[in-house]
């Protein structure tokens, strides 16, 4: 891949991760008049695979882990981009 295309792919996972940050506080909080919904932060899941379901493995899930799985991924996908 060229550093361009690493460049796009960066920037789309890394809007990606805060849509679904701000899916996740707006059924959290129930903003906008928005009901309280437990689902609320689906969308995380497929964005932090496979470290969601390490971290589930090795006893460490929950909405800290499921929050931060994410950011795993970018952070290699923004090494990857750098190196």
């Amino acid at each position: 891949m060229g550093d361009h295309t690493v460049k796009i792919v960066v920037i789309l996972f890394a809007a990606l991760y805060a849509i679904a940050l701000a899916l996740l506080a707006v059924g959290t909080f129930g903003w906008f008049g928005q009901e309280q919904d437990p689902l609320s932060g689906l969308f995380l899941i497929p964005l932090g695979l496979p470290w969601n379901l390490l971290a589930d493995k090795i006893g460490l899930g929950g909405p800290a882990s499921a929050i931060l799985a994410p950011a795993i991924n970018l952070a290699i996908l923004y090494w990857l981009w750098k190196r």
